[in-house]
């Protein structure tokens, strides 16, 4: 066995990385420390990514990243062919270094084809053959994913410190384009909503909870936005089925933006309440003032990280259950998170710490 390294990786001025991006749009903005870690290392070339089209978005706003170039298959596609050919187109931008943060074989065939000659990433499935640096996970000493990524910019074995925050850089152009667009009041706090949660209903807080925080909100002047995907009208219907006549004036912007709109409109909101999603990661990573819904899922493995978050959850002995419904049928983790505790938690005037700059 060779011997292990202890100091911080240093790259040469012609060394260039080769990032390949994880599915969930919440894990991709989670890798971003990463590549901050990649520039702070003496990387000087930007650091090229390999991602799904929907989190194209997310890269976009990240420092330090250079070519976007889109997975060559779906969410669960094996695709052998498309990846030896975008393998072997990449070979002309000789790579030096690939990190491959998706856990599946098939995610580091990109690299191997492309002969990059450090390929980097965990065990996973296996991947012995093609990763040149296959790391086992201590899960018990990096618990959090946001660690395990940015674990991958160190050598094997060397301590790991305490990643930084992610951090996005809104497009302010399109944030104005956008509210331009859809006709957005930005004369008073504006107060963004997320109901949705793509994982599963497990995931999401129930609509007429939102119905009365929005309430809430509403009376103390804010006006409000609800975000989503297309994928969250239903969830987004149900609350402003909820809201009725009470509350006029509400704009539902679910499914009418694409994902980079929804992160810069975000980061004009003064509060934005969101269950456990890519938009909960977006919001933490803008700077914005977050309170964060936890109930099937953990704050310990994947929580916001931003000073100016707060997390929502109640202590019950089956959550976190991380399934995508109940498995009890009772839905207690989210039902008893009361409105009147998010919404003190939305009014704590300690979340108005500034956002740390990097």
């Amino acid at each position: 066995m060779p011997p292990v390294p202890e100091s911080p990786v240093a790259h040469a001025r012609g060394d260039r990385a080769l990032v390949i991006a994880p599915s969930w749009v919440g894990d991709a903005i989670l890798s971003e420390p990463l590549i901050a870690r990649l520039r702070e290392s003496g990387m000087t070339a930007p650091v090229d990514v390999v991602a799904p089209p929907w989190c194209g978005p997310v890269y976009a706003r990240m420092r330090g990243v250079g070519r976007i170039v889109d997975s060559p298959a779906g969410h669960g596609s094996f695709a052998l062919h498309a990846r030896r050919r975008l393998g072997r187109e990449l070979r002309a931008l000789r790579y030096t270094h690939a990190y491959v943060l998706p856990n599946t074989w098939k995610s580091a065939l990109v690299p191997f084809f492309a002969g990059i000659p450090h390929r980097i990433g965990f065990v996973g499935e296996a991947r012995w053959g093609l990763l040149t640096d296959a790391r086992r996970l201590d899960a018990r000493a990096m618990p959090q994913l946001v660690t395990r990524y940015a674990s991958l910019a160190m050598p094997r074995g060397a301590p790991v410190p305490a990643p930084t925050a992610p951090v996005l850089v809104p497009d302010r152009a399109n944030l104005a384009a956008a509210v331009a667009a859809l006709g957005l009041e930005r004369d008073r706090p504006v107060a963004v909503l997320c109901p949705g949660a793509e994982f599963g209903p497990a995931k999401r807080w129930p609509a007429e909870h939102f119905a009365a925080l929005a309430g809430m909100l509403a009376d103390d002047g804010y006006a409000l936005w609800i975000l989503g995907s297309p994928n969250d009208r239903p969830v987004a219907a149900a609350l402003v089925a909820a809201l009725g006549s009470a509350v006029p004036g509400v704009a539902d912007l679910t499914g009418r933006t694409d994902l980079g709109s929804a992160i810069d409109l975000m980061s004009a909101a003064t509060l934005v309440v969101c269950n456990d999603s890519g938009l909960m990661h977006a919001a933490a990573a803008v700077g914005a003032r977050l309170v964060a819904l936890f109930g099937s899922s953990s704050p310990a493995y994947t929580p916001p990280l931003s000073p100016t978050a707060r997390i929502a959850r109640i202590d019950i002995a089956c959550s976190p259950c991380f399934k995508r419904e109940c498995p009890l049928g009772h839905f207690r983790c989210m039902r008893e998170l009361t409105p009147q505790l998010v919404y003190n938690l939305a009014r704590n005037d300690e979340a108005d710490i500034p956002p740390p700059v990097r």
